[in-house]
């Protein structure tokens, strides 16, 4: 209960009213009623798509659902999210994402059934969704690849081959390959790579604000390092050689990125590629898909891949999205039917197909799925969206290498990219560290 309500205080539950929009999934004769609220998705088609599976379950199963597409704008779901755990009443299914399981773990029935079957028929799950998904011991909702997508590298083709000499499509090809294809595709090389692209003025879009892709981006970059800044156990560990390398492998790097990093928010990564500014960035597709509409020569000269490799691996920010069952659901045995339905690998297909393959699901065993095979300009060109067998990566949750409630509290004030983002302003890498410490201290007391 401790460690529950230590969430609680990390994260600053909220409660609040709001209208929900109802589609309502009727089936003739229907036997029970079932509510759920997911997350609206940015490509419409991934929304309808949803509908049609939700609504041949409940056909089938003489179920009426009624299915809410709840935005992020104004942080809607979330409030809706913390007024019903508050009131007790409200949707069967919720989704969540990031540290909200956590949040209202104690609020969520235990999916361990579900879950165990799903290991078993598609092989052992990512530690990252482990990480955000299991509390006390119990899976708290289910690992679904709806909304989830992990921040990959995305960099034009011809500006890293001219400047940089650099051959992404020999470094990660659309077919199987071996370890040793990628091997050259280090932080030494990106760093290198950086330099030459901004010498010629198309700097890479990475940001050092306090924001989402901030976070994911440096942090996935301290992973790469093994740079924990605290310990499984909660002990701050700031003070350590592996900090200092990441420190200094920025100081090198931050001199090479846009004049306005510190300022860039989640979608100025996505301007710089689409007008043709930036020579690479770290983000979904959804830059990508973006410019196919709007710039197509700067979309059929775009490449997806993992990130480098670092001294301790190569790390792939995600961002993971669960479904979850409120422990005050009125209808359970439907809505962890539903919840075995939608997690298993026929929906996330179906769903994933749709979105042109912008979702990724959490087991490497669905990484083959044709979408990522299929889907251009130029063809190809997410092959390497999902992490294949030989990539020799992982999926990495920035802050996952301490207790969840510091980790969301270190995500909230974008501990890390504002450690890098001193560098830039002129701080030497030891009043960073000094300052992180001193803020993790007040996490911890």
């Amino acid at each position: 209960m401790k460690a529950l309500l230590s969430r609680r205080k990390a994260l600053g539950l909220t409660a609040a009213t709001a209208a929900l929009p109802l589609v309502n999934i009727r089936s003739a004769g229907a036997a029970g009623k079932l509510s759920v609220a997911l997350w609206d998705h940015w490509v419409p088609a991934g929304n309808e798509a949803m509908k049609k599976v939700v609504g041949a379950w409940a056909e089938k199963n003489k179920v009426d659902v009624q299915l809410d597409f709840l935005t992020a704008i104004g942080n809607k779901i979330m409030i809706t999210m913390a007024a019903e755990a508050q009131a007790k009443t409200g949707h069967d299914i919720y989704a969540f994402d990031m540290w909200s399981v956590h949040e209202y773990a104690e609020s969520l029935d235990p999916v361990d059934d579900i879950m165990k079957g799903f290991i078993a028929k598609y092989g052992k799950i990512s530690r990252a969704y482990e990480y955000l998904g299991v509390s006390e011991g119990h899976w708290r909702a289910v690992p679904v690849a709806w909304g989830s997508s992990p921040l990959t590298t995305c960099a034009r083709i011809s500006m890293l081959k001219q400047y940089a000499g650099i051959d992404v499509q020999a470094l990660f090809p659309n077919h199987e390959a071996t370890p040793a294809t990628s091997a050259a595709w280090t932080y030494e090389a990106m760093l290198k790579a950086a330099e030459a692209c901004h010498k010629a003025g198309f700097p890479f879009g990475l940001g050092c604000g306090t924001t989402t892709d901030s976070n994911q981006t440096w942090g996935a970059i301290f992973g790469a390092f093994g740079a924990d800044l605290v310990d499984a156990k909660g002990t701050i560990t700031v003070d350590s050689d592996n900090v200092r390398a990441a420190m200094e492998y920025a100081k090198r790097m931050v001199p090479y990125l846009p004049s306005d990093t510190v300022s860039y928010d989640d979608a100025s990564n996505n301007r710089a590629l689409i007008s043709g500014k930036s020579a690479l960035i770290w983000n979904p597709p959804s830059a990508w898909a973006v410019a196919k509409r709007d710039a197509l020569k700067v979309a059929e000269d775009c490449w997806t891949f993992p990130n480098p490799r670092g001294p301790k691996g190569r790390m792939v920010p995600m961002r993971p999205y669960f479904f979850g069952l409120w422990s005050f659901a009125q209808n359970k045995p439907a809505a962890r039917d539903l919840l075995a339905h939608l997690g298993a690998r026929e929906q996330m297909e179906t769903l994933t197909t749709a979105v042109d393959g912008y979702d990724i699901p959490p087991y490497a065993s669905m990484a083959d799925f044709k979408i990522w095979e299929e889907v251009g300009p130029p063809k190809g060109t997410v092959y390497n969206y999902p992490i294949r067998a030989w990539h020799d990566a992982e999926y990495y949750v920035t802050g996952s290498s301490g207790p969840p409630e510091i980790g969301v509290q270190a995500w909230n004030r974008g501990l890390i990219p504002t450690m890098v983002s001193k560098l830039v302003s002129g701080q030497t890498i030891q009043q960073a560290m000094d300052w992180a410490k001193d803020e993790l201290e007040g996490f911890t007391r």
